[in-house]
């Protein structure tokens, strides 16, 4: 684990190659699960007031869904998440050749919306967690559906925290993400 200002940072995410490989993994870690993604107290506001932009792109049973369950539920240990289809797929889903996509991510490369998704999502295999004493720890979460990713992470040599980029300086802005960096370095020299 290594420290930047009040956010503690697993060295997987630093030292694991990966990088998400869609056409061989089809999107599952929206299909599969025991729970929706994890949703900020902010973004269910984001999701009720920009309903509209994203529904035309979601599935009918998708809005079936949100339309009955809300645009959120909470899950068993108290925290907001994405509604489900069924038990197990996001509501806010969309399928194209055989790839299950984001409806709100859709709608944003639409211009339709400046949300892009819910920031677990695209953070992700990172999740974060959230401490009494205010700092936040971002940790790899290990899930078999992703062998496809770490696959082609280690053949492009890409590690996690690069592939986060955008999403990771999005959470926690370009310093962050330059201490990230030089944290990297920092273990690299130290092999």
């Amino acid at each position: 684990m290594i420290q930047i200002d009040d956010k503690i940072v697993s060295t997987e995410i630093l030292t694991t190659r990966f990088c998400c490989d869609l056409p061989r993994c089809k999107g599952i870690c929206c299909v599969e699960g025991n729970a929706g993604a994890p949703l900020e107290a902010d973004e269910v506001d984001t999701l009720e007031a920009e309903y509209e932009t994203y529904k035309p792109y979601m599935k009918p049973e998708g809005i079936e869904a949100v339309e009955r369950q809300g645009f959120m539920v909470i899950d068993e240990d108290g925290d907001y998440t994405t509604p489900l289809i069924g038990e197990a797929e996001c509501a806010y889903s969309f399928e194209q050749d055989g790839i299950t996509f984001c409806a709100i991510e859709r709608a944003y490369n639409a211009g339709k919306t400046t949300f892009i998704k819910p920031i677990s999502c695209h953070l992700y295999p990172i999740r974060l967690i959230a401490f009494g004493n205010g700092s936040v720890g971002l940790n790899y979460h290990r899930w078999n559906v992703c062998h496809d990713a770490l696959a082609l992470g280690r053949e492009k040599g890409l590690p996690m925290y690069r592939m986060l980029k955008v999403p990771l300086i999005r959470r926690f802005g370009e310093e962050f993400f330059d201490a990230l960096c030089s944290a990297a370095q920092y273990l690299n020299e130290q092999k």
